[in-house]
Formats: structure tokens, C-alpha cells, sequence
């Protein structure tokens, strides 16, 4: 049934006010709450890392145009969460059993053993390498745009979790050059010294059209976007004949206060170079993970590619301050929150 104390209460983190500008502390409030031994068909898990992304400041507008639900107030928010069974009503789950959910936001974990997904502990070095973002990464430069051997490759955004998969993705599938674009020196070099990018460039420093032109002279095949703005406008006058666009996000419209999710696109130069526009979301499914998983797996064990991730401490308590840190892009790759 189990194999540790369970304590009487667990910490959570609650929504009690929706941000209308910048995210702060005081949006968010830390709660105490029952914890007890499971009934028949329920588990208990302790939670042990969890992904912090952008995604979480669309789902605190309580009217939103996206496909996910909102947080609401004064109710246990959640997120993709790892961690380890340590009670159990189920024989579907044993105690032991790695998990990953999405109740996250909190210390411990219970509901139905349908809610919980076992992960094989042997598959990935270690259990905050499932929270990659990778399906969303795999998807969007395999399935969406084709990458292949010989594309010139551009990531917008490139040192996100999404991003930094991407560019090597692109690598392992014989991209020729891959271009990446971020917002600092030290990020560029982390690019293209850690990451394997061919080149890389400070979207600040000038317009990004001309950083393409000349980084790229004959054009660019791919286009693996999650900014939006100029550099999507950018990344269609740079465009080789027939590129593919791959749409993954726009975060210079979610993050900032600008346009960015609505650039302009110049349909007179995207007409005679016939571009391939592909917008798309990954909903984390069961198969579209597993199915990750399996090549992660491999890529990592031959050296192929690394995960780029940042690891941020200080379990529920910091998680607000962590998550206002992340919002304003102080980290790079996939963001986990040690939880316990």
C-alpha cells in the first residue's frame, strides 16, 4: 500500500487574482490541504519536478481564444508533473512506479490511477528528461515541416525548450545549416557552442531580414517559428522557393505587450515562392509521447543530442517567483521546478 509516510498535508499553489499585466507573487497564493491514504482506485504520488512554460500566463485569462482550459481562482492550478507513487488503491500502479500527470503546482498528487502515466525509469537518464518538450519539437520539424538533408534551417525563439530541441532535430535529420535567433550574446554562444547551431544572432542587434540575408544568401528551406512578429515577416522575404513553415508559437505577442501575434504577411512575396504554412499544436497525447520518448531515448544514448533544460530549486514555495523569472526569459531550454 506504501512505502514512506505520507504527511497529513501537502503545499499547493492557488490563483487568487488574474494578472493584467506583469505576474507577480501576489497573484498567487500557497494553501495547505488534506492529504490521505488512497480509496480503491486512487494513488498517491509525490511530485518531484515539474515544466514551467509561457503557456501557464494563457491559461490566467479567464477569457481566452486557445484550446485549453483556464485557471480559476481560488482552485489547485496544475502542470505536466513527474514523480513516484508512494500510495496506492490501484493495481494499475505499485508503489515505486514512476509517473507523470498533470497536478502539478503542489507537493503530492492524488486521484483515479487513470489520470497517471507510467514512465520506465531505464528509458532516459533521469526523470525530469520526460518533461522535455520535445513532442512539441519532433512534431513540428519531422512532421510539419520535413526537414531533410541539405535544408537551410531558421528557429525563431531558439534557446526555448521547443527551440533548442528543434535546431538539433533539424541537425540529426541532415539539415546543411541551422540558423537560430535569441536575445543575448551569452545565449548565442550557448547556441552554437553547446547546441550544435551552425550560426546564431541577437535579434536586437538590427533587422532581423538583414541578419538572414546574409547568413542564409540563397534562402531559407525551413522555418521553425515560436516568435512571430518581425521575424516572422522576416523569415517570409528570406524564404527559398517552396520553404515549409512550421508554426509553433508567438511569444513576442504572448509575452510582450506588442503585436507580435498577428505580423503582417507579404502575400506577394509568399505567392510566386508557393510557401508551405503550418500552424500547429501538439496536445501531448499518450502515443505522441510515448512515441518521443523512444527517439529521445535513442538520440541521447548515441550522442546525438543533449536536453537543453534548466533546473530551477526551492520546491513549491519559489514556484511563483520562479514562474515570473521564466516569463521574463532568464532561462534557456526546458524549465523543471524541483518540487520535493
Amino acid at each position: 500500500m506504501s512505502s514512506e509516510v505520507i504527511p497529513a498535508t501537502s503545499r499547493e499553489v492557488r490563483l487568487v487574482s488574474y494578472p493584467e499585466g506583469d505576474v507577480t507573487p501576489d497573484h498567487f497564493a500557497l494553501v495547505e490541504s488534506e492529504l490521505a491514504a488512497p480509496d480503491e482506485g486512487r494513488v498517491v504520488v509525490r511530485n518531484e519536478w515539474m515544466s514551467l512554460g509561457a503557456v501557464y500566463r494563457d491559461q490566467m485569462v479567464p477569457e481566452t481564444d486557445l484550446p485549453i482550459p483556464v485557471f480559476r481562482l481560488g482552485q489547485p492550478m496544475w502542470g505536466r508533473t513527474v514523480g513516484t507513487v508512494v500510495a496506492s488503491g490501484s493495481p494499475d500502479l505499485a508503489v515505486g512506479d514512476l509517473v507523470e500527470h498533470f497536478h502539478g503546482w503542489r507537493e503530492y498528487a492524488t486521484g483515479h490511477a487513470q489520470e497517471f502515466f507510467r514512465r520506465d525509469r531505464g528509458l532516459l537518464p533521469s526523470s525530469e528528461y520526460f518533461l522535455s518538450q520535445g513532442p512539441t519539437a519532433w512534431r513540428g520539424m519531422v512532421e510539419m515541416a520535413q526537414v531533410s538533408e541539405g535544408d537551410v534551417v531558421f528557429v525563431s525563439g531558439a534557446t526555448s525548450g521547443v527551440g533548442s530541441l528543434a535546431g538539433q532535430l533539424a541537425k540529426c535529420r541532415g539539415a546543411k545549416l541551422v540558423i537560430g535567433s535569441t536575445g543575448s550574446k551569452e545565449k548565442i554562444d550557448y547556441l552554437v557552442e553547446e547546441l550544435g547551431f551552425d550560426a546564431a544572432f541577437d535579434y536586437h542587434d538590427g533587422p532581423v531580414l538583414d541578419r538572414l540575408r546574409e547568413l542564409a544568401p540563397d534562402g531559407i528551406n525551413v522555418f521553425f517559428d515560436n516568435v512571430g512578429g518581425e521575424q516572422f515577416e522576416a523569415a517570409v522575404q528570406a524564404a527559398a522557393p517552396h520553404a515549409r513553415f512550421a508554426l509553433c508559437g508567438a511569444l513576442s505577442g504572448q509575452l510582450g505587450t506588442g503585436d507580435g501575434g498577428s505580423p503582417r504577411l507579404d502575400l506577394m512575396a509568399a505567392f510566386p515562392k508557393e510557401l508551405v504554412l503550418r500552424p500547429f499544436a501538439t496536445l501531448h497525447t499518450p502515443d505522441q509521447i510515448a512515441d518521443w520518448n523512444r527517439q529521445f531515448s535513442t538520440l541521447l544514448r548515441e550522442k546525438r543530442i543533449v536536453f537543453p533544460h534548466t533546473a530551477v530549486e526551492g520546491g513549491v514555495t519559489e514556484l511563483p517567483a520562479n514562474f515570473g523569472a521564466l516569463l521574463d526569459r532568464r532561462f534557456s531550454g526546458t524549465v523543471v521546478a524541483k518540487l520535493t
